[in-house]
């Protein structure tokens, strides 16, 4: 692929990815597709993509470090398994095949997509089954390793893990949403954080790739908030489950 082409696809999937991210979140359905497309290895392109969108979360936690004061004892109690989560997918990745994680990467997409499309009914459905678990003696345990098992999804993948994490947090019984982000975008600092030194010490990173992929991701984060809002965020979610789904299944037969 040509370098201007390159160049172009990169940007433009970054800054749409930051536009999807400051409304609805979902942004790595399309960042890291347009990676694969513009000729990345895949694993390379997972930890790229990474490493490229984290601008983005740090942008989004300081619009929420008012909301973030009164989650200062959550963020302690589940900081710990978030960060070590986040090691471990990372490094699971990286010891990865490069055959065996495109053969994922098709189910990684769909599953993405589905936790995104039906992201109520999967809310909901975890809110039942937390509530019966959180009655118990061990709910806060089994709060603790399922963020745990969420960091590592999120380290070596990561699309639709805060959905997860929302749909945690209101079993445990919040019910501010901003606060809830607020939170979320913290703990995903700390997942994607951790993967992203791993892998920038791995030398997995492709460099020229992340800077065109971040610099798209600030314009598209900053003044694409105000179009997609305009879009409504029905109009950009079904946007990303249409894309989502449409990779996925190209990837399956590919």
């Amino acid at each position: 692929m040509p370098f201007t082409v390159k160049a172009l696809l990169l940007f433009v999937a970054g800054g749409i990815a930051g536009m999807i991210n400051s409304v609805a979140g979902g942004g790595t359905l399309v960042s890291f597709p347009a990676l694969v497309f513009s000729g990345a290895p895949a694993i390379e392109a997972n930890a790229t993509n990474t490493v490229a969108l984290l601008p983005g979360l740090i942008g989004a936690f300081w619009g929420y470090r008012r909301e973030f004061a009164s989650q200062r004892a959550w963020a302690w109690r589940f900081g710990p398994p978030s960060f070590l989560g986040g090691l471990l997918g990372a490094i699971l990745l990286l010891r990865t095949g490069e055959a065996s994680f495109r053969a994922l990467i098709p189910y990684l997409i769909l599953f993405a997509a589905i936790l995104f499309t039906f992201q109520p009914a999967v809310s909901r459905w975890l809110r039942i089954e937390g509530n019966a678990l959180g009655r118990s003696r061990y709910g806060f345990g089994a709060a603790l390793l399922f963020q745990f098992c969420v960091g590592i999804y999120g380290g070596y993948f990561g699309a639709g893990m805060g959905i997860l994490m929302l749909a945690a947090l209101a079993v445990l019984g919040q019910s501010d949403i901003h606060a809830m982000n607020s939170l979320r975008v913290v703990l995903g600092l700390l997942i994607n954080g951790v993967a992203a030194i791993y892998f920038v010490a791995s030398g997995s990173i492709l460099w020229m790739d992340a800077l065109l992929m971040a610099g798209g991701a600030l314009v598209g984060g900053y003044g694409g908030a105000e179009l997609a809002r305009k879009l409504g965020a029905r109009v950009v979610r079904a946007f990303v489950s249409a894309a989502g789904f449409a990779i996925g299944i190209y990837f399956l037969y590919q």
